[in-house]
């Protein structure tokens, strides 16, 4: 879709934190999070909501992933997610650690790394 963001950063014409990407889907850490970690799922391809993505079970693999990456990063069994679509139309799922996780939300590359290190 010409104007959406989350295409616009899964083409690489928006700079991201990417902490996750296969042939499908891109994780990438959200400019405003909830709290250090806080990461977007997308698929790829341009889907207006999560319940239209044909692969789902393999999107919500990827997003299992992500959370268990997080409770390593960040020692915390608590990870939230949340599925809304509203702010932007493009299917996304939140994944990010409960707000007591100490750490700097917007230190980016440190976050980055911390989920990629832990990713299996």
């Amino acid at each position: 879709m010409e104007n959406c963001i989350f295409c616009k950063i899964v083409k690489g014409e928006i700079p991201s934190h990417k902490v996750y990407e296969d042939d499908d889907f891109l994780a990438f850490l959200d400019i405003n999070p909830q709290s250090p970690g806080h990461v977007q799922i997308v698929p790829k391809e341009h889907f207006r909501w999560v319940w239209d993505v044909p692969n789902v079970g393999e999107y919500f693999e990827v997003a299992r992933k992500v959370a268990l990456a997080q409770q390593k990063a960040f020692s915390t069994d608590w990870i939230l997610s949340k599925i809304i679509g509203n702010e932007v139309e493009h299917a996304h799922i939140w994944v990010y650690p409960n707000s007591d996780v100490k750490g700097d939300k917007k230190d980016f590359a440190l976050n980055q790394e911390k989920i990629k290190s832990n990713l299996e």
